[in-house]
């Protein structure tokens, strides 16, 4: 089990909360039920779900942050509950949209100030401070203070406090959220070539369906705290090549119960849908290619206008779709947790 930096089994967390209006006693809420993974020392290990999936939870438990309900973790094979304080020696998190640090002062000074938390001699600090700086386009807004820096600057300088301690083991929950194109790309690479160091490895959750399979070398699809696959990209792409994948543009709009007739036709086994100004893109997954003629004569007999259809090969997203129900672009904004004053079970 050397080879191992995260191991789960059995995980479970559960909370009571406060009923709602109109209800008696308390709900459970279960944020991870019988969760079973496995993350290899060297791996960069992603974590996908829909919001309210657990993924939070599961991060916040393997950093030592909240206790489980039931089962084990451990981390860098030390139990999360009872070798905490050695698992935090080993670690680090990066939290998308977190901000951290005191707004009176500089970057230079607040990440000089977090490499004192974590023991680092002031040559080895600023030597960190300087390379991360220039790699995430920092350095001249060194002397800045942070309450001046743009929001995405901050996250910037969240990403290079995880980093600072140089920790075996580094959590990234979202760590490209309200970046611009060219730093989110910096981020993704310098990631990439950290995890690639002897002994570091990254356990990632990302929005980004493209960031996922360029990244990572196996993905789990977590949700309502279940895992419902893990293996390696081109694996769980493949296990879809057996289904065909169609995209439409169709003029105008469908009506729900049109597309519910749709995505009720024999043969359709997904079907996602976004609105457009002056049209609509429809993806379609079809258990197979033949499928997609009742599709078409539905469509136009409901007036709609195709403008483009094209066959594609299968994507992460279309993977996430098929387990899941939907994308990622379909969430709605939620609390991934419950609120940590709820007592739990």
């Amino acid at each position: 089990m050397d080879d191992l930096t995260i191991r789960t089994e059995h995980l479970t967390r559960t909370y009571k909360t406060r009923p709602a209006r109109g209800e008696k006693g308390t709900r459970i809420i279960e944020a991870l039920a019988d969760v079973n993974l496995e993350v290899s020392r060297g791996e960069l290990f992603g974590l996908l779900g829909p919001n309210g999936a657990g993924k939070t939870t599961l991060i916040k438990i393997l950093t030592t942050l909240l206790a489980p309900t039931s089962g084990r973790a451990w981390v860098d094979g030390l139990d999360v509950v009872r070798d905490y304080r050695r698992i935090r020696q080993r670690i680090n998190m990066v939290a998308g949209g977190e901000f951290t640090g005191y707004g009176l002062l500089t970057v230079r000074e607040n990440l000089w100030m977090f490499a004192q938390f974590y023991g680092l001699d002031t040559k080895t600090a600023n030597q960190r401070i300087d390379e991360l700086l220039a790699i995430v386009g920092l350095s001249d807004q060194a002397n800045t203070k942070i309450s001046n820096l743009s929001t995405g600057m901050r996250q910037k300088m969240n990403f290079v406090r995880g980093f600072i301690s140089d920790p075996q083991i580094i959590f990234l929950d979202e760590p490209t959220l309200g970046l611009d194109v060219g730093a989110a790309r910096d981020v993704r690479r310098y990631t990439k070539e950290w995890t690639a160091r002897p002994g570091k490895t990254t356990l990632l959750t990302t929005h980004y369906m493209v960031e996922a399979d360029e990244l990572c070398d196996r993905v789990a699809i977590i949700d309502k705290g279940r895992v419902l696959a893990c293996d390696t990209p081109a694996v769980l792409k493949r296990q879809l090549q057996r289904e065909s994948v169609f995209e439409l543009q169709v003029s105008g709009a469908l009506p729900p119960t049109h597309r519910e007739q749709i995505g009720q036709l024999p043969g359709v086994q997904k079907l996602t849908y976004a609105q457009q100004d002056g049209y609509a893109d429809l993806t379609l997954i079809l258990a197979e290619e033949s499928a997609i003629g009742p599709v078409v004569s539905a469509l136009t007999s409901d007036s709609a206008s195709i403008m483009t259809l094209r066959k594609r090969e299968p994507t992460l997203e279309d993977v996430f779709v098929a387990l899941v129900g939907r994308g990622l672009a379909e969430d709605t904004p939620e609390a991934e947790d419950v609120p940590e004053d709820e007592a739990h079970l």
